[in-house]
């Protein structure tokens, strides 16, 4: 029988299906880490969808300390693309080819995370959660695939950053009042110290005067800049 050879011009018509959520801290984008890993004081939860609960299928994960995470833009999906984006990081006004960044606006809307993994548990109505540190995900974000992580072959120290590695180093100084911070955990206050000190406002917007408000854990938090510092004015219940 002569088995009909695939064109591979041709779409391979893959169908994505959403295997889990993650359940984090932030109801919305703004104040997410530009990247994972950077705030390891993160916790979130990733649960499956009921025809993935199956605990067969994380056998031997529990071996390895970090993870892979495929997921969707799911808050910033569009029709179309463009070749070039305009960095955050950058001000907002230069221009980098999409694939030498990782803007969420690209052919297809995809994000990969690597995350620690901290535990895995059984929970009531759940079934077989993991727990992860370190994510860069917004609330209810879908994924689409987990691969375990591999130093030998994932780790490369020496890599270049690119234009990415330009920026790296940029903080701000941060007062956040310790009668503020009452309202979170310390786990949570070490980690909103650290979001809050790479700048979580857009590079365009620089107005001393402005008061910025960050979704974090079901509390708003409202800050100005001005000076290289950082101050939390209030914390608000949503």
């Amino acid at each position: 029988m002569n088995e009909k050879k695939k064109d591979p011009e041709k779409d391979s018509g893959l169908n994505l299906k959403r295997i889990a959520r993650i359940h984090s801290d932030f109801p919305t984008k703004f104040g997410i880490p530009r990247q994972s890993g950077l705030v390891p004081e993160l916790r979130a939860k990733i649960v499956f969808e009921p025809e993935y609960r199956r605990r067969e299928a994380l056998e031997g994960l529990e071996g390895y300390s970090h993870i892979w995470l495929i997921w969707e833009f799911s808050e910033s999906a569009r029709e179309g693309w463009s070749a070039t984006v305009r960095p955050p990081r950058l001000g907002g006004n230069t221009r980098k080819g999409v694939f030498a960044t990782r803007s969420p606006f690209r052919p297809n809307a995809l994000g990969l995370s690597c995350v620690e993994l901290i535990a895995i548990s059984e929970e009531p109505g759940e079934g077989t959660v993991l727990w992860v540190s370190g994510a860069d995900l917004m609330d209810g974000t879908p994924i689409y695939d987990i691969k375990p992580y591999l130093p030998f072959a994932d780790a490369h120290p020496g890599a270049r950053a690119g234009f990415a590695g330009e920026v790296e180093g940029y903080r701000l100084e941060v007062d956040f009042p310790r009668l503020l911070q009452s309202a979170f955990s310390d786990e949570q206050v070490q980690a909103l110290i650290k979001l809050l000190a790479a700048d979580p406002r857009p590079a365009y917007q620089r107005d001393p005067e402005r008061i910025y408000g960050m979704p974090f854990a079901g509390k708003d938090i409202r800050f100005r800049v001005a000076e290289g510092r950082l101050t939390v004015q209030e914390i608000v219940d949503l």
